[in-house]
């Protein structure tokens, strides 16, 4: 290594950092040195922590609970390490190595510099001085057989770094073409959000079952035990290796904790390896072995390379938009059943709605994995029917986003549907049609998981369809009327909403609230069925689908009368919408 081009490089990133803050104003720069003080005064206070909890709190308890402390601590540190995953994605690398390749310089300094300098932030400042001291408080608390401990930190630290730069720097390059890195982010959103319902699922799945703690580490004092099959979890997942070590060398066992951190040094050290050969492969225009993009150099290379890999995808995608527009809709206008396949096509290519569309569907099914586990044997029809209704009120909780702001997703698109000689209320029919095939299969979905989870009669499960159908036709009333009225833009590649005015954010709040009351209505044919079984006039689950189909009779009609009246205020509005909507106000 060359130690005078490290240090060179060493000046140049304190260089950039400096002009970076004086870039930002006086006002800028103070707040990021008060912050930056506050982020190591806390992992200063801590690593004080971590030290006096091994010295006097852990000193004397069991090795299953030091196993359950570091679980905790190596949990909680991965759940924050993948939440800033999102965000490290979008950022460029610390110094530029595109621009250095002409430098009679040493990449490998340039690429050790930009790994440790991208890996200097907030979740390691807080976790790897609480972490180091706690190391340190049970070699003073235990013994000096814990001083292997730290080992094996270091070593956990170095695999977790060193694998996210190079799933960070592939990321980086399957992301030259823009709609790809939108829907990236995207599912990197999405695997965070599911990542966290974890701890909720393995607690309540296994809330009832019992495990058989081995004899090795016996506790008083605590009913649940650990299964042999967790212990062997700990023995062969890298991620539990520090919880694993530090459980034996309570006991005097030293050898997993050496294995362990070999281990996981030896994992790093391929994974720094692997990121390094991939860096220099992109820089130098070589193909990178993870993904099928071919890079030129520079930047005319990397537009070279968005462009040839998005050809035969847009033939595709030609080819299928022609077939689906070519199609009509049974007891639908032409006009409106090309519309709904025209913002189905827009729906299931935005990344940002499959993202809050996905998410409609992650919350009721980790409830709905609980409800299969642990659900109650002795539920009557009455409330077998009330659940129904409201899985199918759970189900569209998040369907009113879209609905009520229908045009804010179009953004400059919008033009395009003033300028269609296209009746407005066929418009209006298109979007509500465009939104239903994902939320009634959604739906269904969860009604057939409650059928058999709670073995729910058949009857009783058309009777909610009926229900969900219902619903969505309410929805689409309201949601029409507040489209038209109080559109707002929504930001390219994301679900926030830009600056709007404080009337349309009230009602936006207030359409939250508003929606239970506009559910009630599913909920009167359970009512009604359970009413009229007890008077001994109608069965209960016959009750219930004879007053769904009533209900949805009367929502249908009033549905089909509304579209008439919107579509003319949609005209009147159309020119207010379009400055709304197209207007770039972050």
């Amino acid at each position: 290594m060359n130690w005078s081009q490290l240090w060179t490089i060493l000046w140049l990133r304190w260089r950039l950092t400096r002009n970076q803050f004086s870039r930002g104003g006086a006002i800028n720069a103070t707040i990021g040195i008060f912050f930056t003080i506050i982020g190591f005064a806390v992992g200063a206070a801590g690593g004080l922590a971590g030290l006096l909890a091994g010295i006097f709190a852990l000193a004397n308890v069991s090795g299953w609970t030091i196993l359950k402390v570091w679980d905790v601590i190596t949990g909680a540190f991965l759940f924050l390490w993948i939440l800033g995953i999102v965000s490290e994605v979008q950022r460029s690398e610390t110094i530029d190595i595109g621009r250095l390749m002409h430098l009679p310089i040493s990449l490998k300094n340039v690429f050790l510099i930009n790994y440790i300098a991208s890996h200097l932030n907030m979740t390691l400042i807080l976790f790897v001085p609480g972490m180091i001291g706690l190391c340190l408080g049970l070699v003073l608390g235990r013994g000096l057989a814990m001083v292997f401990m730290l080992p094996l930190v270091i070593g956990f630290i170095f695999m977790i770094t060193a694998w996210t730069y190079c799933l960070r720097g592939w990321l980086v390059r399957l992301m030259v073409n823009e709609r790809r890195r939108r829907a990236i982010i995207a599912i990197v959103t999405l695997i965070v959000i599911l990542l966290s319902q974890l701890p909720y699922i393995f607690t309540n799945v296994l809330h009832n079952h019992k495990w058989n703690r081995p004899a090795a580490f016996p506790e008083t004092g605590n009913n649940t035990a650990i299964s042999q099959t967790l212990l062997l979890a700990h023995e062969v997942v890298p991620l539990l290796w520090v919880s694993n070590g530090a459980m034996t060398l309570t006991a005097g066992n030293v050898l997993p904790a050496i294995l362990g951190a070999a281990g996981m040094l030896l994992i790093g050290g391929l994974g720094i390896r692997r990121a390094y050969r991939a860096t220099v492969r992109f820089y130098q225009g070589q193909a990178p072995r993870l993904g099928s993009t071919s890079l030129t150099t520079g930047r005319s290379g990397q537009a070279t390379a968005a462009v040839t890999t998005a050809k035969p995808e847009k033939k595709k995608i030609t080819r299928n938009k022609a077939n689906l527009l070519e199609r009509t809709i049974p007891g639908v206008p032409e006009e409106a059943s090309a519309s709904a396949s025209a913002f189905f096509l827009c729906f299931i290519r935005s990344p940002e709605v499959k993202m809050a569309l996905a998410m409609n569907i992650l919350m009721p099914l980790i409830f709905g994995v609980v409800l299969l586990v642990r659900h109650p044997s002795d539920v009557g029809n009455i409330a077998k029917s009330f659940i129904a209704a409201g899985v199918v009120a759970f189900t569209l909780l998040g369907t009113g986003r879209f609905l009520y702001n229908q045009f804010g997703y179009d953004r400059s698109g919008f033009r395009t549907l003033v300028l269609l000689p296209v009746a407005r209320k066929h418009i209006l029919l298109g979007k509500n049609i465009a939104l239903m095939p994902m939320t009634l299969g959604v739906g269904l979905i969860f009604l057939v998981l409650v059928k058999f989870a709670l073995d729910v009669p058949i009857i009783i499960i058309l009777a909610a369809f009926l229900q969900l159908l219902t619903a969505f036709f309410l929805l689409c009333i309201t949601g029409n009327l507040f489209s038209v009225f109080f559109p707002y833009r929504i930001a390219i590649g994301s679900l926030k909403s830009t600056k709007i005015a404080p009337l349309t954010g009230f009602l936006v709040f207030l359409t939250q609230l508003m929606f239970p009351i506009l559910m009630l209505p599913i909920f009167f044919p359970p009512a009604l069925g359970s009413l009229f079984s007890a008077i001994g006039w109608i069965p209960l689950a016959a009750g219930n689908l004879l007053f769904s189909i009533l209900i949805l009779a009367i929502v249908g009609i009033c549905y089909r009368v509304s579209l008439n009246g919107l579509g003319g205020l949609m005209q009147r509005r159309e020119k207010e919408i379009l400055r709304v909507v197209t207007q770039e106000v972050e």
